[in-house]
């Protein structure tokens, strides 16, 4: 009895042993899909010659070697890689490397609940302050909306961390949302999942509305108050909010995502959305109108703060090169209206280079929607760019530390690198795909939701709410502020960022040297722990795509 009694300590000290930096076995803590490539990295100390997978009742189910063996570019530490491809059946397994173990999980389609998660983040992330009375910022003024004077512009949702919202980013949000949405369209449709995907996104757009100037088709660029708002909740902030400036990228944006929503919602069975979209549509051509009288009225925070008061210190989405959001603005028009003229106007601005979409560049969202609308002869010079891009990306996968196109440089470190660089590339890899077949580029996607989901060098899952470990101190006022322990979940933070723009602030503890450790979950970290909608919806963006490229 003795005996059996030690045995039992034993097996459930072993089974309980702590994962610590250095040591872990890092996975997709969310799930593998159980067709789907299935890679473990094990870290250095945990390295073995070789690894064995046990059931739920201790029976061995794969056993294996290493794959490849690797060396960190940035800190030099030792990984090895190990496949478990071959282990398609679902359940709850224990990967075991010597004496450490790792829980891993294998489902039909484990993405499902990162894409459920990630949608219901933007309901968590609605405006709660009642915006039934916006001061007219003096920067904002015109002939009929003078200085002082009042609008409503209710809804929407908050940008980020803070309480404000802000026309660039939310175009941007919507533009990375429907270019996914139409991608898989025909699967999605008159669904459950899309309609709850529409009636999310119809929420922000109506706000949306709101920013347009009735009198001259122009839009403001953000609603906002004069300062951030401390971290209390939104029933008890005091500050004046105002909506501020006109500006090109604003009128553009906001042109191109309406644009979008009125061919997304005109071709939807509910008679109140094919109204608003005809709002919508009307909207967007008295915005691009504006944009082309006014080509280089360019948002300018610290020009206004001169001239003008109160002054503004909170987020600018500051641009000076409109060619982007013409290019952006004049080809989704097109797609909805089919008038020439847009088709004109788009054809000025096209590139000749490939660059990730992100807010404050939107070029390539006009070439996702022309490739999901079949239309590459517009697009030829940027086409032959993204496959290009494709290609690189996804070139020696098999020797990088963790598996994935992502986290090879330290230029992927920026700021909001999880959602621009991490879930964006693989976006990027998926239109690439679609447009090439390559099953590499499809795989590299697929292998950036590991990196995001835990394979990687923090160890942590970056989405709130989500595996064994996640971030539990956001830079959002919401979570920080609503007396609850946990956060609020299903939201992406930014990610490791070797800018480190918050390393002076008071309370901010050391950051990791190695460019893809640096990262805290702290709630003073902005540069790495804050969240966004943006973020938020190339995640969204990118389970909706993976979901429809799955193996079947």
């Amino acid at each position: 009895m003795r005996t059996s009694v030690g045995l039992l300590i034993a097996v459930v000290l072993f089974f309980s042993l702590p994962l610590q930096a250095g040591d872990r076995i890092c996975v997709n803590q969310v799930g593998y899909t159980a067709l789907e490539e299935k890679i473990a990295v094990v870290e250095q100390a945990a390295i073995s010659p070789s690894y064995r997978i046990v059931d739920e009742q201790g029976r061995t189910v794969w056993r294996g070697k290493a794959c490849a063996h690797t060396t960190s570019p940035f800190s030099g530490k030792k990984r090895a890689t190990v496949d478990f491809s071959s282990l398609t059946k679902p359940g709850n397994y224990t990967l075991i490397a010597g004496k450490y173990r790792q829980p891993i999980r294998i489902a039909e389609h484990p993405i499902d609940e990162v894409y459920e998660a990630a949608l219901h983040a933007f309901y968590l992330q609605r405006c709660q302050h009642p915006d039934t009375c916006v001061l007219i910022h003096p920067s904002a003024a015109g002939p009929l909306r003078k200085a002082g004077d009042t609008i409503a512009s209710p809804g929407g949702w908050y940008d980020a961390g803070d309480y404000n919202k802000y026309i660039v980013n939310s175009a941007f949000s919507h533009g990375i949302l429907f270019a996914a949405y139409e991608a898989v369209e025909k699967q999605e449709k008159g669904t459950v999942r899309a309609k709850k995907f529409l009636s999310e996104n119809l929420h922000n757009l109506r706000w949306m509305l709101t920013m347009q100037d009735p009198d001259d088709g122009g839009v403001y660029h953000k609603l906002t108050t004069p300062r951030f708002e401390e971290h209390i909740q939104p029933v008890d902030c005091r500050q004046t909010r105002y909506v501020v400036q006109k500006s090109t990228q604003a009128a553009l944006d906001f042109a191109a995502a309406m644009a979008m929503a009125a061919r997304v919602y005109r071709h939807t069975p509910d008679s109140a959305c094919h109204a608003f979209a005809d709002s919508a549509l009307l909207a967007a051509e008295q915005a691009f109108a504006w944009a082309v009288r006014h080509p280089n009225e360019y948002y300018d925070q610290p020009g206004n703060n001169l001239r003008f008061d109160p002054d503004c210190t909170t987020g600018m989405y500051d641009d000076t090169n409109a060619h982007d959001e013409f290019l952006w603005a004049a080809t989704e028009l097109y797609l909805t209206t089919r008038q020439p003229l847009y088709n004109a106007i788009a054809r000025q601005f096209l590139p000749d280079t490939f660059l990730l979409p992100v807010w404050g560049d939107v070029a390539t969202l006009a070439t996702y929607s022309l490739i999901n609308h079949a239309q590459p002869v517009t697009l030829t010079p940027p086409l032959s760019a993204l496959v290009h891009y494709c290609q690189q990306a996804v070139q020696g996968i098999d020797t990088t530390s963790f598996h994935s196109p992502h986290g090879n440089r330290a230029s992927d470190f920026c700021w909001g690198s999880n959602g621009e660089k991490g879930a964006g590339q693989a976006i990027a890899l998926l239109f690439g795909y679609a447009l090439t077949g390559d099953e590499a580029m499809r795989k590299g996607a697929w292998a950036n939701m590991d990196y995001l989901l835990g394979r990687n060098a923090t160890g942590y899952c970056f989405v709130t709410g989500m595996g064994h470990l996640s971030p539990m101190n956001p830079h959002h006022r919401l979570s920080d502020s609503d007396g609850i322990e946990n956060p609020l979940p299903g939201f992406l933070v930014g990610g490791p960022n070797i800018g480190k723009q918050d390393q002076s602030e008071e309370d901010m503890p050391a950051y990791p040297e190695v460019a893809d450790e640096c990262y805290l979950d702290v709630q003073p970290s902005y540069a790495t722990n804050e969240v966004a909608i943006n973020w938020n919806a190339y995640l969204l963006a990118l389970a909706m795509l993976l979901n429809d490229s799955a193996s079947r």
